[in-house]
């Protein structure tokens, strides 16, 4: 059950102060995903960096040529775990504003990764098949992904604060987005939102994205719950 003031009309100041009460919690998982992604590039750089000084010394062609390439393939699944967990620590940026208007309490950084330790893989699996359902999606002309790719912040949504399997979650979120009566209302709000990210942070020369990626999460999920497509 959702908090009583999520249904009600979504706009800029509401979600700025919403945003500014998760500052310390957004500070934490901004760093998080930045040190584990930090991580995972050093971890290619350095299976590589080996890899090339192997090869280098090596006088025989075709075996340099093998070592670099298996140097490259052991760099990519060296950093692939950072990635996975950077990608499941940066997922909390939708989940917090999607507990906050569940709960309707300031998340605190203790309980945003207290959520997420909970059931790790339940949200890697959701993140997996949501990026293949997208994925798959682009391939089909590209629509069918972009439409897909606008159902997350429902998604999201239900796979924190309900126990649905990730399947039928997401089944329920595209029937949610493009079934119920104000569906395309929030895709158009979605829309002109990310629109307006986008031009924010090439005018602060990407630095906006810090204020202006959170802000957008909390107007959307506000959104969301005012046009009915959560409840």
């Amino acid at each position: 059950m959702a908090a009583p003031f999520a249904t009600e009309q979504p706009s800029l100041n509401r979600a700025w102060r919403a945003f500014v009460d998760h500052i310390p919690t957004i500070l934490l998982i901004w760093l998080a995903t930045a040190v584990i992604s930090g991580l995972g590039v050093m971890v290619y750089l350095a299976i590589a960096l080996i890899g090339l000084a192997i090869s280098g010394g090596n006088v025989d062609t075709d075996v340099s040529e093998i070592v670099v390439t298996l140097s490259g393939v052991l760099a990519q699944m060296g950093q692939l775990p950072f990635t996975l967990l950077s990608n499941l620590v940066g997922v909390l940026f939708v989940a917090v504003p999607a507990l906050y208007y569940e709960q309707g309490e300031t998340i605190t950084t203790a309980e945003a990764f207290s959520a997420l330790l909970r059931r790790p893989l339940r949200y890697l699996l959701a993140g997996v098949l949501f990026s293949l359902s997208v994925a798959l999606g682009l391939l089909l002309c590209i629509l069918p992904g972009l439409a897909v790719s606008l159902v997350m912040p429902v998604y999201v949504n239900r796979i924190f604060t309900t126990d649905v399997g990730i399947v039928d979650a997401l089944r329920t979120s595209i029937q949610s987005v493009y079934s119920s009566e104000k569906g395309l209302t929030f895709v158009g709000i979605q829309l002109l939102v990310g629109l307006l990210v986008i031009v924010f942070t090439l005018c602060s020369c990407g630095v906006g994205a810090l204020i202006a990626v959170p802000v957008a999460t909390f107007y959307i999920q506000n959104a969301a719950y005012h046009q009915g497509v959560l409840r």
